[in-house]
């Protein structure tokens, strides 16, 4: 699978805008199929940042979300500038 077929888009809701100031986290809508060892790859693949874990959901709807932490090197505040989410 390519990077781009592993990571669907960002979510950019209240929830995760505090998880990006007060943990550094961000949250992306992920592919179904994708494990966690393919998501980080993915991430630090298309953002050149070191990843410290990945924490995977299903919501309700069917959607796989992805919570990112990144190390204290790579804040993501940054990372989500990058994306033009900020």
């Amino acid at each position: 699978m390519d990077q781009y077929d592993i990571i669907k888009y960002p979510l950019s809701t209240e929830k995760s805008i505090r998880l990006m100031e007060s943990e550094n986290k961000l949250i992306f809508v992920v592919n179904k199929k994708a494990a966690k060892k393919e998501i980080k790859k993915a991430i630090e693949q298309m953002f050149k940042v070191e990843v410290t874990s990945v924490n995977t959901f299903v919501s309700q709807d069917g959607e796989k979300r992805a919570y990112i932490k990144f190390s204290a090197k790579n804040p993501a505040i940054d990372i989500a500038t990058q994306m033009g989410l900020m």
